[in-house]
């Protein structure tokens, strides 16, 4: 981890320092300063291997819900940041939504009964997506956007989906660690991707999203 930032921290660095491998974090939503973190592991979800259990998947064909993207990309990352320990400060909360301003972040939402279930929001650069925090307020919300992540990622040619750190939670769906030497290679190729975010058809169906995103266990 970086010292704290020592000069003002704009989208346009923003965007540089992911394409050279390092990311902000605040201490704690309080905090003013940002620290720059470059880890030695490096957390990544290879697009082909995100594992869903039975069950999450029988969920995901059949749960009344809608999947939405970027519609409310400043609620989601608020929840995001409503966790009694959080790293997202008013300042990160900032500098992502003009990251979203000039398209370079992007959510993808689970909405039930008209209210926000569950969510995650992250930054996309070339083939690479950076994710950076996921909430829930249903049960399974923040899995069911992973997989409508994945299968928007794999739709769109994206080679790389950036976890920066591993979770138990996250390596039983597929999550791995890897080293910084590896992680800069798979960037750099990534990078150097035209990928789109927005190439998945927008009526696919559930079960085209299952198949086109996971590996079911």
């Amino acid at each position: 981890m970086g010292g704290p930032d020592r000069q003002e921290i704009t989208p346009d660095l923003l965007v540089r320092a992911y394409a050279s491998g390092v990311f902000p974090m605040a201490e704690d939503r309080e905090a003013r300063n940002l620290f720059w973190v470059d880890p030695e592991r490096r957390g990544i979800l290879p697009l082909d291997g995100l594992r869903v259990s039975h069950r999450l998947a029988r969920t995901f064909r059949t749960r009344d819900f809608e999947i939405r993207i970027d519609t409310a990309f400043a609620e989601v990352i608020d929840a995001c940041a409503e966790r009694p320990e959080t790293w997202i400060s008013e300042r990160i909360k900032d500098l992502y939504r003009a990251l979203f301003e000039r398209g370079n972040a992007h959510s993808v939402e689970i909405w039930q009964e008209g209210a926000l279930a569950g969510g995650l929001y992250g930054v996309s650069l070339g083939g690479a997506f950076f994710g950076e925090s996921m909430f829930s307020r249903q049960r399974d919300a923040s899995k069911l956007a992973l997989i409508a992540l994945v299968a928007r990622l794999r739709a769109g040619r994206f080679l790389l989906l950036d976890t920066q750190f591993v979770t138990d939670h996250l390596m039983r769906l597929g999550a791995c660690e890897i080293s910084r030497a590896d992680y800069r290679k798979r960037l750099r190729d990534a990078l150097g991707v035209r990928a789109d975010f927005h190439a998945l058809d927008p009526a696919a169906s559930r079960q085209e999203l299952l198949q086109l995103s996971t590996q079911t266990s």
